[in-house]
């Protein structure tokens, strides 16, 4: 574990000079700084963050308060108090951003999987009184019922990388074209999706895109043909429903004990960071089979 912290912390060193000479260059005003004034930099805050979802804790202030304060003290000499360093770390969501989308994602491979997965903010029971995600999270349903919260689109690579994500309310459907058409901004070849993503719309729009969606049909649908690799593919949709449980189970992506919508964006972001870092993630291992066979 000692040895993937300084890793990670000298990845993220490395980023945080260069974003913070881009911010300064980029600011309207001079002088403003990236992170608010405190004893700890923007690397060891995005660090601790997102090492949070690499060490097997449950919770971020039991990992905070005794495993950061102590047993990593040596690491991190001028840790804050746990109530300033959640007020700190909502600072560090545009940072976060750009480092997960121009460092820690794939590339597209021309054979992409898509899905989306719910994030409950909350028990069904509790939504009349629930007041963090107000006006926010919305009702929706998933192929396990209703639920209450947020989805987060994914279109993953065959190696089990995140190529693209989107966060909606829960609510939105998932053939929806203003997601969609974000999702699918560098994405090209073949997307292989559940019955869910079924439109002849949608199909059509991503086909102007040189993106060929690919579906099961439902009972009531035509049979056609379709090339045998597309069959095998579509049987192995299920890596990105691995991903997902990686994500929830493993990353920590959703819980319900969030008190602002800024550390559940930070949460959100870390979590998926943490994942790229990963040393095995689900994958089909095509391009291995390839190489073998030439």
């Amino acid at each position: 574990m000692e040895q993937i912290l300084t890793e990670l912390y000298c990845d993220i060193d490395d980023f945080s000079k260069a974003f913070d000479e881009y911010w300064r260059r980029h600011l309207i005003t001079d002088g403003t700084p990236v992170m608010p004034k405190c004893a700890m930099s923007l690397a060891e805050i995005m660090t601790i963050v997102i090492f949070f979802h690499l060490s097997n804790h449950r919770t971020f202030k039991w990992y905070y308060k005794i495993y950061v304060c102590n047993f990593l003290k040596n690491y991190f000499p001028k840790t804050l108090s746990y109530n300033r360093f959640v007020e700190v770390m909502q600072s560090a969501i545009v940072p976060l951003t750009v480092y997960l989308m121009k460092f820690r994602t794939g590339k597209c491979s021309g054979i992409s999987f898509l899905d989306s997965t719910t994030l409950d903010v909350c028990h069904n029971r509790r939504i009349n009184s629930h007041k963090v995600f107000k006006d926010m999270a919305e009702r929706g349903k998933s192929s396990t019922g209703w639920f209450y919260g947020f989805k987060l689109h994914l279109i993953i690579n065959d190696e089990g990388e995140i190529l693209s994500f989107c966060l909606t309310a829960g609510n939105v459907d998932d053939r929806d074209w203003q997601t969609i058409s974000v999702l699918t901004q560098e994405i090209f070849g073949k997307l292989f999706a559940d019955k869910g993503y079924i439109s002849q719309k949608l199909f059509e729009k991503l086909f102007q895109k040189d993106i060929t969606l690919i579906t099961k049909i439902k009972k009531n649908m035509k049979n056609k043909l379709m090339d045998i690799f597309d069959k095998v593919m579509l049987r192995k949709r299920a890596v990105i429903e691995s991903v997902n449980d990686f994500l929830k189970n493993i990353c920590q992506i959703e819980h319900t004990r969030h008190r602002s919508f800024a550390n559940f964006v930070v949460n959100l972001l870390s979590g998926l960071i943490a994942y790229s870092f990963l040393p095995k993630k689900p994958s089909l291992n095509i391009r291995n089979s390839l190489a073998l066979t030439d």
